[in-house]
């Protein structure tokens, strides 16, 4: 059973900057901004809201299909998804153009100033749902705008259910924009900002929104995350991490959780502790995909979280 996971591919460059971005922007002189800083240390992960739900979704034994636009300095992310054993046969390379990126700088306070670059990922569109096969579940995760819209559109079409996360990306949309999104997909997963978003461009609640689709999972970070389904809102509670080194990719781990547990058949409240679990062993390293846990590991480390058995 394939997972198609239509989304973005990029880099990350992350630097850390010794100081505090406070001591170098003068508040009364932020119209004449001209500052430069010193960054020793930098590095460069494989990124990108489809690249690291599809590595997270492989580590669990699931079997992912990306479908993402890369440019023509994509060739080290694509032999790393293929030494993966992660199809990039739906993988597209726009002539021409960068891979998507981002330049990241962190300064002592963990205050972040970043710099993207969609490049290829605007290209999006040009990928076609109806040019897979045997593809049982999707998800339109960020991407370039008419991407999201084809591809859920296309998802529909086709009869394959689909998970809506439209992330980062939200505010490119309208409320009947996102509406018509929800009412084509299965399920929706936002994030605790993003639900607040959504209710305000869509000027409905939570739970009218939740009756668009089977299942509106919320993640609330530190707190958790609610699914809200057949009328009733299901809590699940945070799994504990080993330790907290880096959030960014959780989210997507999260969703692969997701991802495996409705194409698994396993009830909610295991595809949300499953994804909690995910998100929980994913920030615990730095970078969104360099945790290696066994799938034996997570079996174990599910056990220990929640008391009960996954498979």
């Amino acid at each position: 059973m394939s997972s198609l996971i239509c989304g973005s591919i990029a880099y990350d460059s992350i630097m850390v900057f010794h100081d505090r971005f406070k001591n170098h922007i003068l508040p009364e002189q932020i119209h004449i901004l001209n500052v430069s800083f010193l960054v020793p240390e930098l590095r460069r992960e494989f990124g990108g809201c489809a690249g690291n739900i599809a590595y997270n979704l492989k580590l669990l034994g699931g079997e992912p299909l990306i479908m993402a636009t890369v440019g023509d300095d994509a060739d080290p992310y694509l032999n790393r998804l293929q030494a993966l054993d992660i199809s990039t046969r739906h993988v597209t390379r726009v002539p021409g153009t960068f891979t998507a990126q981002a330049f990241i700088t962190t300064d002592l306070d963990d205050n972040q100033i970043t710099a993207f670059h969609p490049g290829a990922m605007v290209h999006s569109h040009l990928n076609k749902v109806s040019d897979t096969e045997g593809v049982t579940l999707g998800i339109v995760s960020p991407d370039g705008r008419d991407g999201m819209l084809e591809h859920s559109r296309q998802f529909a079409e086709a009869g394959i259910p689909f998970i809506f996360d439209p992330g980062q990306g939200l505010p490119m949309f309208n409320g009947d924009e996102l509406l018509g999104c929800l009412q084509l997909a299965d399920y929706c997963t936002v994030n605790d900002y993003e639900a607040r978003l959504l209710c305000e461009r869509t000027g409905r609640s939570l739970e009218s929104l939740a009756t668009e689709v089977k299942a509106l999972i919320v993640t609330l970070g530190a707190e958790g995350s609610q699914i809200y389904t057949a009328g009733q809102r299901i809590d699940i509670p945070c799994a504990t991490p080993a330790s907290i080194q880096d959030p960014t990719g959780c989210g997507d781990a999260y969703r692969a959780g997701l991802l495996y547990g409705i194409s698994n058949g396993l009830v909610w409240d295991q595809t949300g502790r499953l994804a909690s679990l995910m998100g929980a062993l994913k920030i615990a390293h730095r970078g969104g995909q360099n945790h290696t846990p066994s799938r034996d590991a997570i079996a174990d480390a599910y056990r220990q979280a929640f008391g009960s058995t996954l498979w």
